[in-house]
């Protein structure tokens, strides 16, 4: 992103000068997150959540680097490795409930992340391939989060990887040669944790390598903004640092409070008490579901009950499961609205919300046995999702008529008559830093 009012790093230090000529990380930092990157001036705590976002990640990659060294990926010892982790390494009880629940929190903060997205219109053009990494980043967290609830080889563990890996087992002719594949035999047992040990250490260095392309993606077209309006000069923007570093330091601190209650209070509450149980092939838990995030996308693989012709309904539940996260990728171009920000977008704004409840009740089935009325209630829920995507938010876009938008950024903060004024002033932002 490059405006001609923003400030351009000049260091004064011969060491920092050296530094800037020879390897310009400096430079690069402060055009990234500094006063070289200007931002609109009128974002709100919704634009905290990329920052907590990383902030998560990075304490799941440092949690986990530490676990990975007492972690035994052998099914005749990962239970035990992972008591072990527990009772005897020192502060292990609170490295594994940091990472346990960090991984709770990281899906948190990214499902407030989409749905910001979703409200405000981030996935229009120009900013459509900020989405669609973003999307890859959210795939790439799910098979992250999957592998890694494998590892400690409780019942719900065990289980849940025989569940999962046999959705493959649905695709016609090479469903059960790719299960096995997966699997690296027939069942889960040492190949499978070995692998998905490894793929689950590697996974999250990916995400960071996706987010490092996601906020590069970022900085071309610039920052969105509540009102959708873009940026027309100096006075619609202030530096990054330290107006939002200061905003998402607030952010920070709030979220980090968050996770230290859950982590101190109640560490395992959005686990599965099953799981402090060692895997045992022959013994079938009662009730068998994935952690909470993946709730939403369960009710959708479990709303197919009937074949349809030829088609049998577990091949249709796992296209409708994968289905309904690939659907995401093409909501840049189903969206065909001039108007970005749901503020502006009466109708729309209204089938929003109707789509959270949506999610909220899928979430809710998906977390309940498989029996009625959460079938039904799935089923129904399932068919609206697809609805809201594929049929109403095209027709929205075609016949809703939106709410006159500010002429600028600066006008929906402070008014047409002030911004005026700051026009008047020179054309640069009163928040700017002088130069």
């Amino acid at each position: 992103m490059s405006f001609p009012w923003a400030q351009h790093y000049a260091p004064k230090h011969p060491f920092m000068r050296y530094m800037d000529e020879k390897l310009p990380l400096p430079r690069f930092i402060y055009n990234a997150v500094g006063a070289g990157y200007p931002v609109p001036r009128n974002l709100n705590y919704f634009w905290n959540f990329g920052v907590l976002a990383g902030a998560a990640l990075m304490i799941q990659i440092v949690t986990g680097i530490v676990l990975a060294m007492h972690f035994r990926a052998d099914a005749s010892i990962a239970f035990d490795s992972v008591e072990h982790i527990m009772r005897d390494v020192n502060a292990g009880w609170f490295l594994r409930y940091a990472h346990a629940n960090g991984a709770s929190m990281f899906f948190i903060v990214v499902y407030l992340h989409i749905f910001r997205g979703l409200f405000y219109g981030s996935y229009k053009p120009p900013r459509e391939m900020i989405w669609l990494l973003g999307v890859v980043i959210f795939l790439l967290m799910m098979a992250t989060a999957f592998m890694g609830y494998v590892l400690p080889w409780g019942q719900m563990s065990f289980w849940g990887a025989k569940v999962i890996t046999g959705l493959f087992s649905a695709i016609p002719v090479v469903g059960t040669s790719i299960q096995q594949w997966l699997l690296g035999g027939f069942a889960p047992d040492n190949a499978a944790l070995n692998r998905f040990f490894s793929l689950h250490y590697l996974l999250p260095f990916v995400i960071l390598g996706t987010i490092i392309l996601h906020i590069w993606a970022l900085h071309i077209p610039g920052s969105s903004n509540p009102t959708g309006v873009d940026v027309k000069g100096p006075q619609d923007t202030v530096p990054f640092h330290p107006y939002y570093t200061a905003k998402d330091g607030f952010g920070l601190g709030i979220f980090l409070i968050v996770f230290t209650a859950l982590m101190f209070f109640a560490p395992n509450a959005l686990g599965h008490a099953v799981n402090y149980v060692p895997a045992n092939p022959l013994s079938t838990p009662s009730h068998i579901v994935p952690e909470w995030y993946f709730w939403p996308f369960y009710a959708i693989l479990r709303a197919f009950t009937s074949d349809f012709f030829w088609i049998p309904a577990k091949l249709l539940g796992v296209l409708a499961m994968f289905g309904s996260i690939l659907l995401l990728f093409f909501l840049p171009w189903l969206d065909t609205s001039p108007v970005r920000s749901g503020n502006y977008r009466p109708i729309f704004k209204k089938f929003f919300w109707v789509l959270v409840a949506d999610v909220l009740i899928l979430g809710y089935c998906g977390g309940s046995a498989a029996e009625e009325p959460y079938v039904m209630i799935s089923q129904l829920a399932t068919a609206y999702y697809f609805a809201h995507f594929l049929i109403i938010l095209p027709l929205v876009s075609m016949l809703e008529r939106p709410l006159p938008l500010p002429n600028s950024i600066t006008e929906s903060v402070l008014g047409e008559a002030q911004e005026s004024a700051s026009l008047g002033a020179g054309g640069k932002s009163p928040l700017a830093p002088a130069e």
